[in-house]
């Protein structure tokens, strides 16, 4: 029994992501053969051994580790995205209750949601003079969205029955939110949340890049500057990473939350 389950896990789930990653090496081996300029699957992996033996050094304010960087990438993604649920989530608990408000915000979600990220990058350095906070703007502008409309939606599913017996108990907004609300609208609200950290993760970097100071998308850019190939390439290895890892972390909580 031990045995054929033991195959079956082979089989089934170590062999098909293990023979997809072997074709992606094997493709950029063959890419970087025939184009000298792009590093090779084994100098990468060299040059990143060497890059995380010491990933937190410092020796000035433009010349630090990797894991500083990564650190003040995640420090900015995760004020952004709390600023963002601070307002997104009750928002859209509100706007999913009282259709009155649904409609007088929904021409303004509809306009504004669209919008690159990046096209936010100016007014934030415009309004607050700064790189790192006009980063972190963006980072809420553009988190916002995922979680006022899942949010919204999840309040929108709840059986209008529930309602209708929570206004026969005379229950009070508070007590419906807490005992209705809430409970029926946490599955929509953690899909918000999922989107939201991904959308934030994925506009870091590209903020980051044009706005400068420390993180992986100035890091990225510098790099770029000193013409290391090896180090970008490394770089979109730990945004990939990374944004792989909060993701599986968020779909483990929202699977715990429906158990």
């Amino acid at each position: 029994m031990m045995n054929s389950r033991v195959k079956h896990f082979l089989l089934h789930t170590a062999l098909p992501p293990l023979i997809g990653l072997s074709g992606f090496v094997l493709l950029w081996s063959l890419v970087a053969h025939s184009n000298s300029s792009l590093p090779s699957p084994m100098q990468t992996w060299e040059s990143a051994l060497k890059l995380f033996s010491d990933p937190f050094y410092r020796n000035s304010p433009n010349d630090q580790g990797i894991g500083w960087n990564i650190l003040f990438s995640l420090e900015r993604v995760g004020t952004g995205f709390g600023m963002a649920a601070a307002l997104g989530i009750p928002l859209g608990f509100l706007i999913g209750r009282f259709p009155f408000l649904d409609k007088m915000t929904a021409p303004i979600i509809s306009l504004l949601r669209p919008v690159s990220p990046l096209a936010w990058l100016p007014i934030g350095l415009l309004v607050f003079k700064s790189a790192n906070p006009a980063a972190i703007w963006v980072i809420f502008i553009s988190s916002i969205w995922p979680l006022i409309i899942n949010t919204a939606m999840g309040v929108r599913q709840l059986p209008q029955d529930y309602l209708n017996v929570a206004r026969v108990l005379n229950l009070s907004e508070w007590k419906i939110f807490t005992t209705i609300l809430f409970p029926a609208t946490l599955p929509y609200l953690l899909t918000g949340v999922r989107l939201s950290i991904g959308t934030a993760w994925l506009v870091i970097v590209a903020a980051e890049m044009l706005t400068g100071g420390v993180g992986l998308g100035f890091w990225v850019w510098d790099e770029w500057n000193n013409l290391n190939v090896e180090h970008i390439l490394i770089a979109i290895f730990v945004v990939g990473c990374i944004g792989l890892l909060l993701e599986q972390v968020l779909i483990w909580l929202a699977g715990r939350v429906r158990a």
